[in-house]
């Protein structure tokens, strides 16, 4: 009898270790306008529309961070202020200044965009360039959580990885 009962107990735990996760639930439609709001920001990031920028994010709050690495958030811990956590205050609001005050062409080069999609939920990353004045001043990989509000996904979080290339 025990060994029946350790049979049929390994076949149920057989046949839930073999079952397939769940999937997450995706549409096209919702994919090709998760897609149109990264070609929106490419659009209004060069033509410095901070208004049509502004106008893809849930709201201008949000984070907004390139998280500084170990040796950065030591080295302005010892210098400046011993509680840094490596996450700069500015966010958004601050990219947006920049945006609107640059003196010199700008646009946001994106390779290689992976959407995942759940629901009323997203993630985007991608790699990336950030250019100015037709040289690459930054790279590396960005993420972005996106959430559907009112039928309209938005970008509620943006953090990506910072490399400069050697001048």
């Amino acid at each position: 009898m025990r060994r029946l009962m350790s049979g049929i107990l390994c076949v149920l735990f057989a046949g839930v270790a073999l079952a397939a996760p769940p999937k997450p639930v995706s549409t096209p439609e919702d994919v090709a306008a998760i897609t149109a709001v990264t070609e929106q920001f490419q659009a209004a990031l060069k033509a410095k529309d901070v208004k049509a920028l502004s106008s893809l994010m849930l709201n201008s709050n949000i984070l907004w961070s390139s998280p500084a690495s170990d040796k950065q958030v030591a080295k302005l811990r010892a210098e400046h202020d011993p509680n840094f956590d490596g996450v700069r205050a500015g966010g958004y609001n601050d990219f947006a200044w920049f945006i609107k005050n640059a003196k010199k062409d700008i646009e946001e080069r994106f390779y290689n965009i992976k959407i995942t999609q759940d629901g009323d939920l997203a993630w985007v990353m991608f790699d990336y360039e950030f250019v100015g004045d037709g040289k690459v001043e930054n790279y590396g990989v960005e993420t972005w959580q996106m959430v559907k509000r009112g039928g309209q996904w938005k970008i509620f979080s943006v953090v990506w990885s910072t490399h400069f290339p050697e001048q």
